[in-house]
């Protein structure tokens, strides 16, 4: 089967300092100062095309700066990662200019994508309809709910036509009317045989839409497989982990922590 992502190795490091000074110092003297710090490290996975997988994973675990990466927004520090087809990001206010208005942000988007001004003014009305802004599709971004722009983010990406699409959260906010029709929405992607990743909280919404899971946890690969090996793993692990004092969380997150250092990183 054609292969839509081919991730190999990916690792993600940030630099984490004390203090602007360190910052600047470690810029300009060969002594390394600040705290290398690795979102993700050794992160391996495959996606068929047509397949819809989710990323599961308590906060901190690197969900978000792996579909960044895979969307090209976020660098990668190391790997290597090959992409069949566009990719489109829906996450809450990703690649939204605050100070544009809704409408000049359809535009601005679609131009970076490559559509010309008649293709542009074809689209629009199909966004703004789908968005239910109406009326607010003039005003400031920044003027907008978090799930005003939700909405806009969603409307925009699907109206692209993305060979893969990303969904980060992007349905936690706004109400329970356009999360269904989102999700109708990708249920049309899926019949076209799209390519999709889900992140979300909501192990309902995982069920419901997901065929396949990678469950991260702080940076690498716990799990990854189908929806009915994975999920329930991933569920026994979370009521165990709700009932974990602050403590004992620390503890848990030390040792992954830990294996992690022992796992050799290019």
């Amino acid at each position: 089967m054609e292969k839509a992502i081919i991730a190999k190795d990916i690792v993600k490091k940030y630099k984490l300092y004390n203090g602007p000074k360190e910052r600047l110092l470690d810029l300009i003297i060969p002594r390394s100062y600040g705290e290398d710090f690795y979102a993700l490290s050794g992160v391996e996975f495959e996606a068929d095309k047509g397949d819809i997988i989710g990323f599961v994973g308590v906060n901190g675990s690197g969900k978000s700066t792996l579909s960044n990466i895979i969307a090209g927004i976020v660098p990668m520090t190391s790997g290597e990662l090959i992409i069949n087809g566009q990719v489109a990001l829906i996450a809450i206010s990703s690649g939204l200019k605050e100070d544009l208005t809704g409408r000049d942000n359809i535009e601005l988007k679609l131009l970076m994508l490559g559509f010309n001004k008649h293709e542009i003014k074809e689209r629009e009305p199909d966004i703004i309809e789908f968005s239910e802004l109406e009326k607010f599709i003039d005003q400031p971004v920044k003027s907008y709910s978090s799930g005003m722009k939700s909405r806009l983010g969603f409307a925009i990406s699907v109206n692209v036509d993305p060979d893969i699409l990303i969904i980060d959260e992007a349905l936690s906010v706004g109400d329970k009317a356009f999360a269904e029709k989102s999700f109708n929405k990708m249920r049309e992607f899926k019949e076209m045989g799209k390519t999709m990743i889900f992140v979300s909280h909501s192990i309902k919404q995982m069920k419901k839409f997901c065929e396949k899971i990678v469950w991260l946890e702080y940076g690498m690969v716990k799990d990854f497989g189908t929806v009915d090996e994975v999920l329930p793993k991933y569920e026994a692990f979370l009521k165990e982990w709700k009932k974990m004092p602050k403590p004992e969380r620390k503890v848990y997150r030390q040792k992954a922590l830990d294996h992690r250092k022992n796992t050799p990183i290019v």
